[in-house]
């Protein structure tokens, strides 16, 4: 690429990773007054969709409907968006945003055993040393007791480990099975639309249902602004993926950890101490060693179905 274009495109990169970085202290915005994870989800699917949609009104495409499209879209709205996103709200409420980013940059990590099990992938010692630089960013988190403001908080770190593992079998699902020859975007909406088919009838018998009939405070705003940062996000990915190359644009992985610490510190007045630091670096160090270098991947950190987070 010419010097023109790496500008444009690092710059792309910046705001991509900015952006999706942000989701993270917004989520933990969002769940700030109370509000239960159903409700949430139900709502970010449908102005997620509401946004894709119109997307692919603009381009015309169309969303197939055929069984295997409906097998598609029903997988990745329970494993890539239902059953994470609910426990991801639920940790977020407990666990600084900052340590939640941490966590969710574990995908490629975990993705990666669970690849070599399906005969995705074969061993690297590279990538395989890059797991364990990712476990020992989670132990640097989970073992001293100095690691995060309140012990008490240990307890949620397993359930904020549920998304990146079923984000991991997701990204290998559709590795291995394919999205039935659809795009991204299709995908995306057609997702967000069963998921949301699920998610209402829930927060309705739990509950959980939001009235948007309401005065709007911060934690309205927050969830309307992180569904809809991340399908404007996405859309830039896709795009970026088509001019650069996944290999460039997969960059973004580490953009969004580091953003979304520094989204968390400025938006949140979270402080961490010594342990997180070194965890990050860690944790980063493993997600270099682990991206694939000369073959394309779909997605960085955040997987197909992750309309919220």
């Amino acid at each position: 690429m010419t010097r023109a274009e790496l500008f444009l495109f690092t710059g792309v990169l910046l705001v991509l990773g900015a952006g999706w970085g942000s989701t993270q202290p917004l989520s933990k915005i969002a769940v700030s007054t109370g509000h239960g994870f159903f409700g949430l989800i139900f709502w970010q699917l449908v102005i997620g969709a509401g946004l894709m949609g119109g997307v692919i009104l603009g381009r015309g495409t169309g969303l197939p409907i055929n069984r295997a499209s409906l097998k598609v879209f029903a997988i990745i709205a329970v494993v890539g968006t239902v059953i994470p996103n609910s426990t991801s709200y639920s940790a977020i409420a407990h666990l600084p945003s900052g340590v939640m980013s941490i966590l969710m940059s574990l995908i490629p990590m975990i993705a990666f055993p669970i690849a070599l099990g399906l005969g995705i992938e074969r061993f690297s010692l590279r990538r395989f040393f890059g797991l364990l630089a990712g476990l020992g960013g989670v132990l640097l988190l989970v073992v001293p007791e100095a690691s995060l403001p309140d012990a008490a908080m240990l307890a949620w770190i397993p359930l904020a480990l549920v998304a990146p593992v079923f984000y991991a079998f997701e990204g290998n699902y559709v590795a291995k099975w394919g999205i039935a020859g659809m795009d991204a975007v299709q995908v995306l909406f057609g997702a967000s639309l069963i998921g949301a088919l699920i998610t209402l009838p829930l927060a309705i018998g739990t509950g959980q249902f939001i009235n948007p009939v309401r005065v709007w405070g911060a934690a309205e705003w927050a969830l309307v602004a992180s569904a809809a940062i991340h399908v404007v996000v996405y859309a830039g990915y896709i795009w970026l993926v088509g001019r650069a190359g996944a290999v460039f644009a997969v960059q973004v992985s580490y953009l969004v950890t580091g953003f979304g610490v520094l989204w968390a510190m400025f938006l949140l007045g979270e402080s961490y101490s010594r342990y997180i630091w070194a965890a990050l670096a860690l944790v980063m160090t493993g997600v270099f060693l682990v991206q694939p270098r000369k073959k394309d991947t779909l997605a960085p950190q955040t997987s197909i179905g992750d309309t919220g987070h």
